[in-house]
């Protein structure tokens, strides 16, 4: 479902399911992408596409459909409301999975849906380091701290996943400490003859 909407929503409005953007850099990056897709050949808008900066930085939920998946927009980070299409051919899936692995520099989060199993463990394998968040049937968004550790990969970060027990180690510096309590009488090792 995909909400229209001719004046944003105050935020108070608990009945609307998305609000703004954070600021205005994120609203006028977002904007650019939506001129983009409105003045491509290869774009085509088929929901959404608005958005609306007189009270609040609100973007509509949009959905557009790519001739090409080499387009700029398929390789970007955009962090709003925005969700670009690529419609492949079925027999092809072995293609685009090499295609998904290759097209960003990032590694967020990503999803897989699929009934066989087969394609689930193929795409697992290919996409092994396609997104730092990876889902099989399940939608790519929606972590929760402390439920589901979340981070992304490549471009995206360094892959650490606060919420989980392991993020604490980024904020760790580990030391080795040897300490010896005979004296050494040979500077050789044993395995040295």
């Amino acid at each position: 479902m995909f909400m229209m909407f001719s004046a944003p929503q105050p935020v108070e409005d608990f009945s609307a399911f998305f609000s703004a953007v954070i600021d205005d850099k994120s609203f006028a990056r977002i904007k650019r992408w939506l001129d983009h897709a409105k003045s491509s050949p290869n774009l085509s808008i088929i929901a959404g596409g608005h958005c609306d900066d007189r009270k609040g930085y609100f973007v509509e939920p949009t959905v557009i459909v790519t001739k090409d998946p080499q387009d700029p927009i398929m390789n970007e980070e955009i962090f709003g409301p925005v969700l670009t299409i690529y419609v492949y051919p079925e027999k092809n899936y072995q293609e685009v999975l090499r295609l998904v692995d290759s097209t960003s520099p990032y590694a967020l989060t990503g999803s897989v849906f699929a009934h066989d199993q087969k394609v689930i463990d193929e795409a697992s394998r290919v996409l092994r380091n396609a997104a730092g968040n990876y889902y099989v049937n399940d939608k790519s968004t929606g972590s929760i701290v402390a439920q589901q550790p979340f981070g992304g990969a490549r471009a995206s970060g360094t892959n650490d996943k606060p919420g989980g027990p392991h993020y604490v180690l980024r904020w760790t510096s580990p030391r080795v400490v040897k300490q010896t309590h005979v004296p050494l009488t040979e500077w050789k090792y044993p395995y040295m003859g």
